[in-house]
């Protein structure tokens, strides 16, 4: 198998002998490192692509002149689109006029390296490293553990596939109709009839499993081990993520029980740029997946495919009821359960979903969208990512924004890098009305709200972002919530100075419920700011009220 490809470009020739160098040293054995000059570079990258040779990464000096490293990135993604452009800049220019930063905003540059690049093993060889994680992430994976017979244009094919991408299992998908797809069928010994067939590399088959049979067989746990903990954690987003971490760390038994995969609306998103100490971006599925198993080790119990249904209290414990009828009694609560998408409410787009419409970002579908002309509604940051994503595979991209400019919900870096991205076209002042199309997506109808037309544009899916809604409705009852369902803690139970309905003499603490004991963080509670950073320190602070709630001599 030919082995792809690292080309350093710089025109001083001891950076580029030595980079080239410290590269093969360390990657050699799997990648072929070339260096050459800025003249050559481009004719390197040509007759790369014309032999079909692959190129991973892409590392051009910052300090070339004629042509420019930005030139030079822009003909290198006409001839690798994937591949991962590294600009190599002198240390010690933080200034924020540096072209780095413009260049980042625009979606020009994908990374930076710094020139020295000593020590080694300590600057050079982990970023290069972590580069090379991200650009596999998008090449076709030459082993799985799952491969998935099924339809693609099927609202199950698509749900299994999703959250598949979401818990980091590698996958193969075949349709049934296609040749690779008739022959596993063939093998395994099953019928197209009843579709997908999972067949995994122990040799299990299975045909269409429910949730909970494909995570147990994946060694997943899908029912609780124990029916009492010291702490429950509902949700696994990055604020019940983090109160894992934290409650574990600290010697509580913590048990989260997660309905789906965990990383909640976070896990969905293909790059977070934002997020404290991650400066090159990381990815929600690899941030929740990072959470997941440093809390697993500080010994969180995790339960997947199993929602909260009831949640009660008795003198000594909280009683949460799962979606299979186990009751779990613990000392306290953490509600962390999140958002879910707002749904558009047209009869035919929900007809499709699944078969080409699709509620978040849908990453397991990007690739899918090769050459197709795909449609994102929405103008908030996880929009924006979405387009953004979508356009490296997808042949157009139209944003339907109903406002009349994206700055108004959206961060400046995502408008900027949105508004120099030739295939992605924002369409201010619109919406979606209707779909249409036979098992599967074909097109869909846009209404403009200044005239009132509305014409039909062919799509081949359907990305909805258009805000959220709590996953409460299981709680009504229970615990107060909001006019929009989100959960009321502390301060906001209060009503001239008193929480009706109160048992305590003291007052609700600053993230307690209305249920002494059951407390709430993250995207779920009333008047939380909606971030991935905000979300995680709402779970941190939640286990350090925990503490002092259980310090009073509650339940125990």
């Amino acid at each position: 198998m030919t082995r792809a490809q690292f080309l350093v470009v710089s025109d001083d020739v001891g950076v580029l002998e030595g980079l080239v160098a410290d590269l093969d040293r360390r990657f050699g054995r799997d990648y072929a490192v070339t260096g050459a000059p800025a003249a050559r570079a481009a004719e390197v990258m040509e007759r790369l692509a014309a032999d079909s040779h692959v190129l991973a990464l892409l590392i051009i000096d910052e300090r070339l002149a004629d042509p420019s490293a930005l030139e030079l990135f822009a003909r290198g993604r006409e001839w690798h689109p994937a591949a991962k452009r590294v600009l190599l800049i002198q240390r010690g220019n933080w200034s924020s006029a540096h072209p780095m930063v413009a260049a980042m905003a625009l979606g020009q540059v994908d990374y930076h390296l710094y020139n020295p690049w000593f020590p080694i093993e300590r600057l050079l060889y982990p970023a290069i490293s972590e580069f090379l994680a991200s650009w596999t992430r998008a090449q076709e994976a030459p082993a799985v553990p799952v491969r998935i017979v099924g339809l693609q244009q099927d609202a199950r094919s698509y749900d299994m596939r999703d959250k598949l991408t979401r818990a980091a299992v590698p996958y193969w998908f075949y349709d049934s109709g296609s040749e690779e797809g008739r022959a596993l069928l063939l093998e395994t010994g099953r019928q197209a009839s009843v579709l997908p067939v999972v067949v995994f590399y122990t040799g299990i088959v299975l045909e269409d499993p429910t949730d909970a049979e494909l995570m147990a067989t994946m060694g997943m746990k899908t029912r609780p081990r124990a029916t009492s903990c010291d702490l429950a954690i509902l949700g696994s987003g990055p604020a019940g993520l983090a109160a894992a971490v934290y409650a574990s760390s600290e010697g509580l038994q913590t048990m989260v029980l997660e309905p789906e995969i965990p990383g909640g609306q976070a896990g969905t998103s293909s790059l977070i740029r934002n997020y404290l100490g991650f400066q090159r971006g990381i990815s929600g599925e690899e941030l929740a997946g990072r959470a997941l198993e440093q809390a697993w080790l500080f010994g969180t119990e995790f339960v997947l495919t199993q929602s909260a249904t009831r949640l009660s209290s008795t003198d000594n414990s909280r009683v949460v009821r799962t979606s299979d009828g186990t009751e779990v009694a613990a000392r306290a609560v953490v509600i962390a359960t999140g958002v879910t998408w707002r749904r558009l409410g047209v009869p035919r787009l929900e007809a499709l979903v699944g078969a080409g419409v699709f509620y978040g970002a849908g990453g397991a579908e990007a690739r899918a969208m090769t050459g197709q002309h795909v449609v994102v509604v929405g103008a908030g940051n996880s929009a924006g990512q979405t387009a953004l994503h979508l356009a490296r595979h997808a042949g157009s991209v139209t944003m339907l924004v109903r406002g009349v400019a994206l700055g108004a919900s959206m961060s400046d870096y995502l408008v900027t890098a949105i508004s120099d991205t030739p295939n992605i076209h924002v369409q201010l002042g619109a919406e979606v009305t209707d779909g249409h199309g036979a098992g599967g997506l074909e097109s869909v109808t846009i209404r403009h709200h200044d005239s009132g037309d509305t014409h039909d544009v062919p799509a081949r899916a359907l990305f909805v972002l258009i805000g959220a809604e709590p996953r409460t409705g299981w709680l009504a009852g229970a615990v107060a919530l909001d006019d929009r369902g989100y959960v009321l803690t502390g301060r906001d139970l209060l009503r001239d100075g008193v929480s009706p309905g109160w048992p305590l003499q003291r007052p609700p603490l600053l993230l307690e419920t209305s249920i002494p004991g059951v407390f709430a963080a993250g995207d779920v509670r009333h008047r939380s700011i909606k971030r991935v950073a905000a979300a995680a320190g709402e779970g941190a602070t939640a286990v350090q009220l925990v503490h002092e709630y259980l310090g009073e001599g509650a339940p125990s």
